[in-house]
Parts: C-alpha cells; structure tokens; sequence
C-alpha cells in the first residue's frame, strides 16, 4: 500500500545507475541549458559538461532525494560539488575508478596533501549476472562457427561424390 508520494517517487527514479560509494571517481555528466543569445536572439542548444572527481561523501540513503559530493581539485584549489542523483540534469554517472576506504564520508581529504590525500586502488569486479551474459554470449558464438563448419564438410562431401 502505497501513497501518492511514494509512487511519484518510483517514477522519477533511475533505475539504470551503478553503485557509486564514497572513494570512487566518477564522471558526471551533467545538462547545461545555454541562455537566449542577445545579439542574434536565437535559442541555445543544451549541452553536456563533464565534472570528474571523486567521491567525498554520499547522503540521503537510496531515495529520491540521494545526494553524491564530488570534489576535484583545479588549479591547485579545491572544488566540491553536490550532485542530486535521481535529477533529470544529470544524464549519466560513470565510475572511472573505485578507491579502497574504509570510511562513509571522506571529509579528511580537504586537508590532506600530497600523498596523504591518495586513495588505494580497489578492483572492480563485474557482477554476476554479467558474466553469466558473457559466458552465454562466447558459447552462441562457438555454437555458430561450428554450425558454419558442419556446413561447408557437407558441401565439400556433396561435391567430392
């Protein structure tokens, strides 16, 4: 028994985003609508801006509302920014690499410098379901080379006798 709100909710939520967790760098592309030009009076065209950075902090659980903090440093400054997940400006979140932590919120890094401020690698593992996907798609592509290979021994025999 759901309310209005919830429903509401489900609707406007991504459902194609992947686990993003503090230590990661990610690439969020993010829509920028351009203003009216003001010498030629046409419309801008939307365009895709790329912040990369890594992922300081993740807030508000798994709901609508859910919140990642990126921050990269620029020119020697630090520049954090709050990126809503579920919001329809952010057209994708890709993760570049996934950092080993063993803390929810990394805060510490703003004061870090140098070599206290890096991350270890972690793997990324792929998940089950796609290397099941995999598998199945290796063993469709053996079914059909040795389907082509039974054809051509049969028309090689056809043309023998």
């Amino acid at each position: 028994m759901t309310t209005k709100i919830e429903a509401l909710d489900k609707l406007q939520m991504k459902n194609d985003l992947a686990d993003i967790r503090s230590g990661d760098t990610v690439r969020v592309h993010q829509k920028i609508s351009a203003s009216v030009s003001s010498k030629t009076g046409k419309q801008g065209t939307d365009r895709i801006q790329t912040f990369e950075g890594l992922v300081i902090a993740r807030k508000h659980g798994k709901g609508i509302s859910s919140t990642i903090t990126v921050r990269k440093i620029v020119a020697g400054v630090g520049v954090e920014k709050i990126f809503p997940i579920h919001s329809p400006i952010i057209e994708k979140i890709e993760i570049a690499k996934r950092g080993k932590t063993r803390r929810a919120k990394l805060y510490y890094l703003r004061e870090a410098k140098g070599r206290k401020a890096r991350l270890k690698k972690k793997e990324i593992k792929e998940s089950r379901r796609d290397s099941v996907e995999t598998a199945e798609i290796t063993e469709k592509a053996g079914e059909e080379e040795t389907g082509k290979e039974n054809e051509i021994t049969e028309s090689e025999s056809k043309e023998n006798s």
